[in-house]
């Protein structure tokens, strides 16, 4: 079968197709992602709007409560990049999203705290497939040297979450009483009642792939698919148990997921107990609210900047560790016996690094991983391990250790450091094996073959990011 003809583009021609692309994707993609994690960050808000006291969340309650919700989460998240292989992403995405919105209107009703407990454990199976789903989407749509600024775009909807959700926690608070419900309930309510609604607008608006995109010319559909350089369509479809299985025995997704868990660590630690850290500032509840929105509102600036510069230079690790550090210096200023001006200041840097830098370490992982689906469940083990750091972080800032939280910033800055020792052995790595292949290849060339194998190894072993012509990106 005669393979359709690459189409040459304008450098005007091209940059008006992205464009177009993007304003496709990307607002109702970015949108979902910012009620998801509002939905999921809003119960730091509803903390200090009476959620403790009306549910007698005594002791550990509230950090069990959190913690639940990353139990389900994790598990599905794996299984849900395999549903999207089947079900299309214009209609998984979406169903999932109306499905958490009700759950978190069912929150706003809640009385009791095993009633909470039920309605977390819900909201995480319901939101699981959301952030692996569209992390493995954008794979296939954008090259990969385009890729960490659209993560990005979809990403620092996150960030902005923090600034939304402490916005939203203050305005609604007057509405305490209204309806016979108190400020926290209608925090949930009325947010729930927002992704409903999006939800269904993002399943008349969505589209799947670029092979099958109805506002694309077949020309265009051609182009945009050659630009990723996929693998052939014949890869993709053949050997599928392979790849799953290669995805699991992978060295790099391990190896990223560690980077990844020190990164999601710290970002959930700071997403769900920020308003309380700078509660324990002496700040009361309504300006604690307030002041959680500017860290978020330069954090999101930030993401995207790094992100920009990142695709422009082709390079990765760079970006992640100055993240890392930064988040790493955060931390240190919070834990020390600071005045809150200046701690205050170190909840920015916390914020900027720790969201700031999970871009990066799962565009790396996307950048260096060939074939459909062992891309897809590699990134879906990569996001797993590191939300499975949102279990951790939901119990390492407990009451008993405010107003300094020892604990917590300690654990955090023990998990970045973590980080920014296995990233570099990572970087190392990948820079052996390509210049193993750099060799290999001259070695070949100067014997006048084409090498399509890496010595001692057998061809069917060595598709996809294993093939001698594959250089991974650091």
């Amino acid at each position: 079968m005669n393979r359709p003809s690459i189409p040459t583009l304008t450098p005007e021609q091209e940059a008006r197709l992205w464009r177009r692309i993007d304003l496709r994707l990307m607002p109702i993609i970015t949108l979902m992602y910012l009620l998801s994690f509002m939905d999921r960050g809003n119960i730091g808000n509803a903390k200090l709007d009476g959620l403790i006291t009306q549910l007698n969340l005594t002791g550990n309650k509230y950090n069990i409560a959190l913690t639940m919700y990353f139990i389900p989460y994790s598990i599905f998240e794996f299984p849900s990049n395999i549903i999207i292989q089947v079900i299309r992403p214009s209609r998984w995405l979406p169903g999932i999203m109306i499905l958490w919105g009700l759950v978190m209107m069912s929150m706003g009703f809640v009385r009791t705290y095993p009633q909470l407990i039920g309605v977390r454990v819900c909201l995480g199976v319901a939101e699981a497939g959301l952030y692996p789903g569209v992390a493995y989407y954008l794979t296939m749509w954008y090259p990969k040297y385009m890729y960490q600024f659209h993560l990005a775009l979809f990403s620092g909807a996150a960030t902005l979450a923090g600034a939304f959700s402490g916005l939203l926690a203050f305005a609604i608070n007057y509405m305490n009483g209204d309806g016979g419900l108190e400020g926290w309930s209608w925090i949930f309510l009325l947010e729930g009642i927002a992704t409903v609604v999006i939800g269904f607008i993002g399943a008349l608006v969505m589209v799947d792939y670029p092979s099958t995109a109805k506002f694309l010319t077949p020309e265009e559909r051609v182009f945009v698919i050659q630009k990723q350089r996929c693998d052939a369509a014949k890869e993709e479809e053949d050997h599928i148990a392979r790849q799953v299985w290669a995805a699991f025995t992978e060295w790099q997704v391990w190896a990223m997921s560690v980077v990844q868990l020190s990164i999601s660590i710290p970002v959930y630690g700071i997403t769900y107990f920020l308003p309380t850290i700078i509660k324990s500032f002496g700040y009361s509840t309504s300006i604690s609210q307030l002041l959680t929105v500017p860290p978020y509102v330069l954090a999101t600036i930030s993401v995207l900047t790094f992100s920009y510069f990142s695709d422009k230079l082709k390079l990765r690790s760079p970006f992640i560790f100055a993240a890392q550090f930064t988040a790493l210096v955060g931390y240190i200023i919070n834990i020390t016996d600071a005045p809150s001006g200046v701690k205050y200041f170190g909840t920015f840097l916390c914020v900027i690094g720790s969201y700031t830098a999970s871009p990066g370490s799962v565009s790396l992982l996307a950048n260096n991983l060939g074939g459909k689906y062992k891309r897809a469940v590699g990134m879906a083990l990569q996001i797993t391990v590191g939300n499975l750091g949102g279990a951790v972080a939901s119990n390492i800032y407990r009451t008993q250790d405010e107003p300094r939280y020892i604990l917590g910033h300690g654990l955090a800055i023990m998990f970045i450091s973590i980080g920014l020792v296995a990233l570099p052995i990572t970087i190392l790595t990948y820079k052996r094996i390509n210049s193993q292949r750099d060799r290999a290849e001259l070695l070949g060339q100067s014997k006048g073959e084409k090498v399509e194998t890496q010595e001692g190894e057998a061809e069917e072993e060595l598709e996809f990011d294993r093939a001698l012509s594959f250089r991974y990106t650091i």
